[in-house]
């Protein structure tokens, strides 16, 4: 399958809300975690989400080069490449960007897709997000409702988070304390700067707890019930039934979740779950392996020459692809999306 089509990421989106399941978004820095990341949802039958940070964007265009625009967008154009040769649809999303990154990274790829609706095809990414968690609410929204209009007019869906996810992530890191709990009156004044989608369609990622970094199964303090009280909240300031989930929801920071927990989040409307932590970790892990067990060919000890069949990049890349490959389909199968591929 192609990338998803503005129409084919609405019926992604519109699907796991209504029948609670949400897709792993993978982030990504070269094209060996992309075609881990696409192998892992075709072998789960999954659609997905490939994502793209500022860190990883950068690096992805070369360590000379260093610039967030040309990595991104050469990561997206490899996958619109590769991915056509995948069942599975998969939509590129940029992952959280900063106040101070918005000029040189989201907006100028906001740009992009608006030159390519314009010429008659489709944007270049699917989504992307604006993180306002470190500036306060009032602008944090007003910068939202900006970028809203423009993704709107590309094509685009924005994804923006209200609350503060803890830890670490990109050099970025952010206190554990009571701003990890998205309030109520968040909520609120979030639908009133953004309202429900007829201004566009926007995810949000709201935070209960969540943290970046790697933690124990049982040491993150989830509260997903503030979720539950994000939707119904608003769901009684619009007058829309008990049941409604008026917001398309973000889970962030999963490393160290009990599964449990976030089989909850999704019947509150969490509808995306952002992956890195862990994949990371799949992809390392048997890198490493292979360097012990061969270190007498990968490194010229003692004079000798070597193993090539050893040192060659490709014998431990396509290990490292594999096992996270691995860890995708785990994901798609602990987040409900597995064998729900459109194309099924």
């Amino acid at each position: 399958m192609p990338i998803a089509t503005p129409e084919v990421y609405a019926e992604m989106l519109d699907r796991a809300k209504a029948n609670e399941f949400a897709y792993p978004a993978i982030n990504v820095t070269s094209s060996e975690t992309l075609n881990a990341a696409l192998r892992g949802f075709a072998e789960a039958e999954s659609d997905g989400i490939i994502q793209v940070s500022t860190g990883g964007a950068e690096f992805a265009s070369g360590t000379k080069v260093k610039d967030m625009v040309t990595g991104a967008v050469a990561l997206a154009e490899f996958a619109h490449v590769v991915a056509a040769k995948y069942p599975v649809n998969v939509a590129l999303h940029t992952d959280h960007c900063p106040k101070d990154k918005l000029d040189g990274f989201v907006r100028p790829l906001i740009a992009i897709s608006q030159e390519r609706v314009d010429g008659g095809a489709n944007p270049l990414f699917q989504s992307h997000m604006w993180d306002g968690s470190a500036v306060p609410l009032e602008e944090n929204l007003q910068i939202a409702a900006e970028l809203l209009e423009k993704a709107a007019a590309a094509r685009i869906v924005l994804e923006i988070e209200v609350g503060v996810v803890g830890g670490e992530e990109d050099g970025v890191a952010n206190e554990i304390n009571d701003k990890l709990y998205t309030s109520e009156e968040d909520y609120l004044k979030t639908v009133d700067a953004l309202g429900v989608g007829e201004k566009g369609r926007y995810l949000l990622a709201a935070t209960f707890g969540n943290v970046h970094g790697v933690y124990k199964p049982g040491n993150v303090k989830l509260r997903p019930e503030i979720l539950k009280q994000g939707q119904d909240v608003v769901a009684q300031k619009l007058g829309l039934g008990a049941d409604a989930k008026p917001f398309d929801l973000v889970f962030h920071g999963g490393s160290g979740s009990l599964l449990e927990e976030i089989h909850e989040a999704l019947t509150y409307g969490v509808i995306k779950m952002n992956i890195d932590t862990d994949t990371q970790y799949a992809f390392t892990r048997p890198i490493a392996a292979h360097m012990f067990a061969n270190y007498d060919g990968v490194l010229k000890v003692d004079g000798e020459v070597g193993n090539k069949k050893v040192y060659d990049p490709r014998s431990y890349l396509k290990a490292a692809e594999q096992a996270m490959a691995a860890r995708i389909t785990q994901a798609c199968e602990h987040l409900k999306s597995a064998g729900r591929m459109i194309a099924g």
